[in-house]
């Protein structure tokens, strides 16, 4: 409806990033998508090789499936973004959702660093819950 004068399944090798391609492949396939199975990079000059790429890297495990207008969709696992992809000074979270899901993983590891002090409670929580999220998004090394 106006929206774009391309033809439909002219978009191919759009990339949908993902943090986990087994869960992704499965909602998609359960969903009626006929993805492909999970493969992962090779060496140079070889053919992509089957499964999840058995060191579970980020950016190497991969799958695809095209929409109902026959684009081409690669899914790509991204686990931990590269240095430089993400701002460090910015932490964006596109909904409500994101930011709980964000808080649910500083509260887990924030349970294993208690854990490592004895068991004590921690005064700066707070403090350890933001420096935590910040470093997630920013990719960079996260405190323990």
């Amino acid at each position: 409806m106006g929206v774009t004068s391309a033809e439909p399944g002219s978009a191919q090798r759009m990339y949908l990033v993902v943090d986990d391609i087994a869960a992704a492949r499965a909602d998609l396939a359960a969903r009626g998508a006929n993805v492909s199975e999970v493969f992962h990079r090779a060496a140079i000059g070889e053919g992509p090789l089957s499964g999840p790429d058995p060191e579970r890297r980020s950016y190497n495990s991969f799958a695809t499936f095209s929409d109902p207008d026959g684009n081409g969709w690669l899914l790509q696992e991204v686990t931990a973004r590269l240095p430089g992809r993400v701002d460090a000074e910015s932490t964006p979270f596109i909904s409500v959702a994101d930011l709980a899901a964000a808080l649910r993983r500083a509260a887990s590891a924030h349970g294993e660093h208690e854990k490592r002090t004895g068991g004590q409670h921690d005064e700066n929580w707070p403090d350890w819950y933001a420096e935590y999220i910040v470093q997630e998004q920013a990719g960079k090394p996260l405190p323990s």
